[in-house]
This record gives structure tokens, sequence and C-alpha cells, in this order.
């Protein structure tokens, strides 16, 4: 086994799977649906890793309210993942009734995936290999232009309203 295999095989890395385009993915809702990312092409994308149980959870507020007074100016997109000290235990259902009961979430939730590691996500490869970072954490955010190019990436402590992702997308 060669450097570059053995490298792919420990950080789950595969190049040949990665669509060269944010707008290439496919990805299921929450509840199921399929969700053909070439619906968002013209318009600024806000990429989250959530989780249920963790102390960032509140974030799913500002990430509400984001929505609903940028939504002209962002698409809020929610990945949830238990990838942190498995803080995201629940089945898609409950994160679904969790969301809606707590914070009445209305931004498009999709279906538990893995964000890191062995069986990382393409989609979160891809923002990985776009922006040279990987989340640290749950609530970690990626922004993403109108033209497909990811243009900043936000840690768990940066909130969803804070200047420094509002300045980028007003």
């Amino acid at each position: 086994m060669g450097l570059r295999s053995l490298i792919s095989r420990i950080f789950g890395f595969h190049r040949t799977d990665i669509p060269v385009s944010i707008y290439d993915f496919k990805m299921k809702s929450l509840t199921g649906k399929e969700v053909d990312f070439s619906q968002f092409i013209g318009k600024n994308l806000l990429i989250v890793n959530t989780a249920s149980k963790c102390g960032y959870t509140y974030q799913y507020e500002g990430l509400q309210k984001l929505h609903e007074q940028y939504g002209d100016k962002v698409t809020v997109l929610g990945f949830p993942a238990n990838n942190f000290l498995w803080q995201e235990p629940g089945s898609n259902k409950n994160i679904e009734e969790f969301c809606q009961v707590n914070y009445g979430v209305s931004f498009q939730m999709f279906e538990k995936i893995s964000v890191k590691g062995i069986h990382q996500h393409p989609l979160y490869r891809w923002l990985q290999l776009k922006s040279g970072e990987k989340p640290s954490w749950n609530f970690c955010k990626y922004l993403i232009d109108k033209s497909g190019n990811v243009t900043g990436f936000f840690n768990a402590r940066v909130e969803p309203l804070d200047k420094k992702i509002l300045d980028k997308i007003v």
C-alpha cells in the first residue's frame, strides 16, 4: 500500500467520490426527501453541523433567526452529526421533533451524517478540501457564496448572527 492510499484510508479522503461542485450533491432531508443542491445555485449557503445535546445547541435559535431575518440573503442548511462526544444520539425523527418543539426550526435540516473521520460524508470532504478546515466541534459553519465557493469557516464559538457572518452575506 502506497503512502497516498494509507493517508486516504486513515483520513477517509477519497477524491474520486467528491463532486466538483456543491451543486452536484443530492442528500436526504430529515424526513427522507431527496434535496438536490442544484436548487441552491445563485444563493449564499450557511452549512452547519448540529447536535441536540451540546453546549452550543442553543445556536439553533440564532440559526432560525438568521433564516427568518436574512432568508433572502442566505439559506441555512443543518446537518446533524454524532461525531463529538455522541451529542446527537437520536434518530432523524427524534432530531426533527427536538428541533421543532424546542426551537421552531423551519430551515432545511438533513439526515444525520458523519462530518469527520473514516465515515466522513462526501459533502464534508468537499467542504474540507475547499476550505482547508474541518469541524472541530458541533455548530461549525461554512459559508458558500452565490457562485458555489467556500468563502468562510466559523468555529462553534461564532454565533449565527455574528458580525463576521453577517458582513459576508449582507
